[in-house]
Parts: structure tokens; sequence; C-alpha cells
């Protein structure tokens, strides 16, 4: 059915009291109202909610919505029926009453959203009852639940597919706020989607600056937090860290020096994270140190600042939780504090996994990617969009520390103090690292060197353009600047510089030489 038979602008107004769609949401809605089965990637506030939901409304049928989390369903429906719109959910814990009201709801006919979790989805009562129900669209939102690739693999999503063999008349909308190109793919597979539209949008956040910074130690990422919350004084601020015992430790070292601090795991009671959450939703809590448990379903709009006080798994999940700055559009900062321990950490997580060796091979690819990331001296929101294949592209953005260095945005790294200072022990961390290959020392380079690193850099950009890939992916700073001091001149002698094995020879060993020569 063509979405030229529906009003959709009149709807937006009519219905969800919007004067214009979003980027991205028009064309998603139009394909899934013209019978395709569509993949869409939206940021995390970017309106992925009304693509399933304005469907509903135009066809007046029912929509059926799989979400993963209870309170998420719960806010959704409440948000629906202010507006006048026909919603409910399914979820345990509900009276027989409840449940009844809804189905008898969905009975009268006409709009109606329904909220569910891919368990209920799996039940064969439910299955039988969809059979010859009057669909327009079965909308899968986190989507990248469904894929082994993705950052947050959940079984019972990878189920679905029975969705599509029960009603193949009925369109899939697959929604995820980060999903790379390889996730998408595993995602069509998974739903078996058939010849799915792909919708890649809204990646470039022009409110947020990206910084990265190096510490050499927990004494230097400390120093930084400090001073990364002091300039910003108003607002939430969420700090992420890799493990529990971390997040407790330096929420307690945080309390010693700032108000309003507290912090969140999977380790604690449902009683105290109820409790937290709602605190930090309140305002009564502004510093929230949390793990990734924190953060699927949150919608504060005045965080000013995200910190990573420990490298997350891969960039799917770095992006998604430093999304969760800035959203009402105001300036905020997002800084990841990036040590070579960090890595350490990832890769105990990665090898103590009881994951199939493809999907650890996977992880550890993913992991490298955000190493590089790291250590790549190109435009971060621009990497970013190359990364995710955007369909928005920037040559620079003008609000990240390798665009301008510079920058007043940018957190200033603090001078150390003479003496170690003893409360800082209270958040070391434990990760054993390894010597690499090769591994350069962080030093200037001089006049002949910085030359040699400046052709690098413009030969990788040109690369990176050609393949359409991130710099980062061909070749990191560190690496460039390893090259330009070392200065092979022959295939053997490469082999001895950080992040060139044999693939990156193959790729652009020639390349490299030649550039070298000049």
């Amino acid at each position: 059915m063509s979405s030229d038979l529906f009003p959709l602008d009149n709807i937006l107004k009519s219905s969800f009291g919007l004067d214009a769609f979003r980027i991205g949401q028009k064309e998603i809605i139009s394909d899934s109202l013209s019978g395709k089965d569509v993949l869409a990637v939206l940021p995390t506030g970017g309106g992925k909610s009304l693509c399933y939901q304005l469907p509903a409304m135009a066809q007046q049928k029912l929509v059926i919505v799989i979400s993963p989390l209870i309170a998420l369903m719960k806010d959704q429906v409440a948000s629906l029926q202010k507006k006048g719109i026909p919603a409910g959910a399914l979820y345990s814990g509900q009276t027989d009453n409840e449940k009844r009201e809804v189905f008898a709801a969905i009975e009268r006919g006409g709009a109606y959203i329904l909220y569910l979790s891919p368990e209920r989805a799996q039940k064969e009562g439910f299955q039988r009852w969809i059979q010859k129900r009057p669909l327009a669209l079965f909308a899968i939102d986190e989507a990248h639940c469904v894929s082994q690739w993705g950052h947050d693999f959940r079984e019972e999503y990878a189920q679905l597919r029975i969705l599509k063999s029960i009603r193949p008349d009925v369109p899939i909308l697959a929604l995820t706020a980060s999903a790379t190109p390889t996730v998408l793919a595993d995602i069509e597979k998974h739903l078996t989607l058939k010849e799915p539209r792909r919708h890649v949008h809204g990646f470039y956040r022009p409110n947020l600056y990206y910084q990265v910074e190096f510490c050499a130690d927990e004494e230097a990422k400390a120093l930084m937090l400090i001073e990364a919350i002091k300039r910003n004084p108003q607002g939430r601020i969420i700090v992420y860290c890799g493990t529990r015992k971390v997040t407790e430790s330096l929420a307690g070292f945080l309390q010693k020096k700032f108000s309003n601090v507290g912090y969140y795991h999977a380790g604690m009671t449902n009683e105290d994270r109820s409790a937290t959450q709602d605190a930090y939703e309140r305002g009564a809590l502004r510093i929230l140190v949390a793990t990734n448990a924190f953060g699927m379903g949150i919608d504060q709009p005045n965080v000013r600042l995200v910190v990573h006080y420990q490298m997350p798994a891969n960039i799917d999940a770095l992006y998604q939780e430093m999304g969760r700055a800035g959203r009402d559009g105001l300036e905020s900062t997002c800084l990841m504090l990036y040590s070579r321990k960090d890595k350490g950490l990832q890769g105990y997580f990665i090898t103590s996994s009881e994951a199939p060796q493809e999907i650890k091979n996977a992880r550890w690819r993913n992991l490298e990617a955000l190493v590089n990331y790291s250590e790549g001296g190109e435009c971060r929101h621009a990497e970013i969009l190359t990364y995710y294949k955007d369909a928005q592209r920037l040559e620079n953005c003008g609000h990240c520390d390798s665009c301008i260095p510079t920058s007043t945005r940018r957190i200033p790294v603090p001078e150390a103090p003479k003496a170690p200072v003893a409360e800082l022990k209270a958040v070391k961390t434990k990760a054993k690292t390894k010597s690499r290959k090769g591994q350069p020392e962080e030093s200037l380079l001089d006049e002949e060197q910085e030359a040699r690193f400046q052709l690098l850099k413009k030969w990788r950009k040109e690369k990176a353009k050609e393949i359409d890939a991130p710099a980062f992916v061909v070749l990191t700073d560190k690496t460039l600047k390893h090259l330009a001091i070392e200065n092979p001149q022959s295939i053997n002698q490469l082999k001895y510089i950080h992040g060139i094995g044999d693939a990156k020879i193959e790729k652009y060993g020639w390349d490299l030489l030649a550039e070298l020569k000049q």
C-alpha cells in the first residue's frame, strides 16, 4: 500500500502535535507503509518510536512492538495515551483484568500500538492470536540485540524470526540506535527480512564535543575526571566504568569531592537499582558512576558530560553511551580516558566468555577498532559517520579534539601533583598489559619526521575515502608516527612497525614504501 494514500504530514500534526519530520523518519515510514521490510538506524533521541507509531494511525490497524524493557513500555504507553492514541502493553506482573482491558481495546478495531517482550512473542497462544489479526507492522526496537556481532546480544531476540514465518504478509521494521553494516546484515539474516530498505541517519551530533585522552596511569585518569567534573558545574554527569568494583570505588572517591554522587550496576538489588535510578531522574543525584547496565530507556535531556573512565568493549557501546549527552541540543562533552590497561580488561572479558571462537574473534576485531579510533588523528565525528555508513559525511566537524586541539571546549590535562595522591589508590584497577611489537614511545618528531608524518596522513585520508572506511581502519596515528620515525625502506622492515601485520602489509605495504621514498 503506497504511502501517497496517507497525508503523513497531517497525521504528524493532528496525532503527534509535531510540525516536521526529523531526518530519515518520513522515508522509513513511507517504506513501511508500502509493505517493505525496513532496517533503520536512528540515534538515541532521534525519533525511532514515531516510525512505528505513525503507521498505526495511518492504516488504522494494530502495530506490534517488541521492546526489551518493561519500564520503557510503560513510559511509551503513558505518553501515547496522553496524546489520545490507543496503546497498551503485555508484560509479566499484570493482573488478568489489565490484560483483558488490552485485548478488549484491540478487539474494538482501528489503530492500536501493542508493546510486548520478545519472550511473549515466542508463546504459542500469542502466535495463534496474531495469525488472522489485521496488522499494519511488526516493529522490533533495539534490533541490534538480534545479532551476535552486536554489543548487546540476547538469545530471546534471535528467536524473533518466527514473526516472518507466521505472518509473511506483514512488514517488519527493525530499529536500532547503533549498528555497523556487519550487524545490520546479521539482523537481516536472523529476522529473514525480504530485501529490506536500509536507512542510516543521524549519527552526527553537532552539539557534542568528542575528546579522547591517553592516561599513563589511574592517577592521571582520576585527576582528569576531577577536572572534567569541575568544568561542568551544571546538568547531569554520567561516568562509565568497566567493572562493578571500580564503579563503587570511584563513586566513593568522588563522594569525598563532590555532592550528589551515586553508583549503579547490575550487582545491586532491584530495590537499590530502582531507588538510584529514581534519584537520578529526580535530580537528587547529579553525578552517576555506572557500568553499562545503566542506560537503556534512560532519557534525561540535560546530561552535560559523559565520561568513559575505562574503555568499553567496542565503538557501538561507546557511541550509544556517548549519545546520552546533550539530548536537549545544548553543548555537551563526551570524554574517553584511555589507557593500555583498558584493553587488557576488555581482553579478559573476551577470553573468559563462553562464546564460540568465531564470536570471540569478532569481539577482538571490534575492540581493536575502538583502540584504533582512540589512537586515530582524523575528525572524530567524521570517523563515526564513515564507520556506520551514515548518509551524511563530514571532512571536519570543528568540535572534537582532533579538529581543534586548542578549543576552549577541550578538557585540559591537569598538572600532576608532585607527590602521589593517597586517596587515588582506592580507584586502582587491575589488568595485565602485554608488551607489543614495535611499541613506539611518545615523543616529538623532528622536522624531517614531521614532514613524513604529514605526507602519510594525507595518503591515509585519500585511501580511507577511496575504500569508504574510517581513517583509523587504515592505520592509526601511532602507526604513522612510528613509520615517520623509523622510515622503513623494505617490506621486511615494515614488519617491525607498531600496528602493521601481514594483512596491513598485503593491503598497503607497497603504497607506504612509495610514499616514504618521496
